[in-house]
C-alpha cells in the first residue's frame, strides 16, 4: 500500500467528485435511521434503505472515475472518499447488529480492524505523514462488505429470494471481512516500514 504516492491536482472543495462524497455522507443518517425505524415502532423500510445503500455504491463509483477522469483529485477528496466508506460500513453494522441480523462477532471483528487502522494511521501522523492511499486490497474488500450488508437486509424475511439473498449475503461478508483485515495487516507492515526507513535516515 502506498503513502501519498496520488498526486494531487487541485485544492478546490466544491468539485462534483467531492459534492457526490458529501452527497454519500449525507446519505449516512438517512440509511441508519431507515435500518432502524422498525425498532423504534415504525413501518419497515428495508427497500428504502436498499435503495440509498445503492445509491451510495454508485457515487463511490462515479467519484473516484470522475476525479481521475476530470484531473480533480484533492485533498479533501482523498479524506471523504474512505470515510464516507467507513461510515456505511459502521452504520450498517449497528443496523443489523442492533437487529440481530448480522452477529455480534462480525461486528466486533471489523471494528477491531478499524481500531488497528486508526492507531496506524496516528503513528503516521506523528511522522508527518498524510493519509494512505487506498489500495486495490482495501476497495475490493470494501465492496465485497457493501455487496453483503444489502443482501443480508433483504435475507431478513421468508420466501426463496431471501434465502437465496442470505447465501450470497454470507458469501460476500465472508471473503470481505477476510479481506479487510488482510488490507488492513498489509497497511500495519507497510506503515512499519516507512517508520523504521525514516528512523533510519535521521
Amino acid at each position: 500500500m502506498e503513502v501519498q504516492e496520488t498526486r494531487i491536482q487541485t485544492d478546490r472543495v466544491l468539485t462534483i467528485p467531492n459534492i457526490l462524497s458529501m452527497a454519500r455522507l449525507v446519505g449516512v443518517p438517512v440509511f441508519l435511521w431507515l435500518i432502524l425505524w422498525p425498532e423504534f415502532g415504525g413501518p419497515k423500510a428495508d427497500g428504502w434503505a436498499l435503495l440509498v445503500l445503492a445509491l451510495s455504491g454508485v457515487s463511490d463509483y462515479l467519484d473516484g472515475k470522475l476525479a481521475r477522469r476530470w484531473n480533480q483529485i484533492s485533498k479533501l477528496g482523498r479524506i471523504l472518499d474512505p470515510a464516507a466508506d467507513r461510515l456505511y460500513i459502521l452504520s450498517t453494522l449497528v443496523g443489523l447488529t442492533w437487529r440481530e441480523i448480522l452477529p455480534l462477532w462480525i461486528t466486533i471483528a471489523l471494528l477491531a480492524r478499524e481500531l488497528m487502522l486508526l492507531i496506524a494511521v496516528g503513528w503516521l501522523a506523528r511522522y508527518r505523514y498524510g493519509p494512505p492511499q487506498v489500495n486495490f486490497l482495501g476497495k475490493a474488500a470494501t465492496f465485497n462488505l457493501m455487496y453483503a450488508f444489502p443482501l443480508l437486509l433483504l435475507s431478513d424475511g421468508s420466501g426463496w429470494l431471501h434465502t437465496l439473498a442470505a447465501i450470497f449475503g454470507w458469501a460476500f461478508a465472508g471473503w470481505g471481512t477476510t479481506l479487510y483485515w488482510w488490507a488492513g495487516i498489509l497497511y500495519v507492515v507497510q506503515v512499519r516500514r516507512i517508520i523504521k526507513a525514516d528512523a533510519a535516515a535521521d
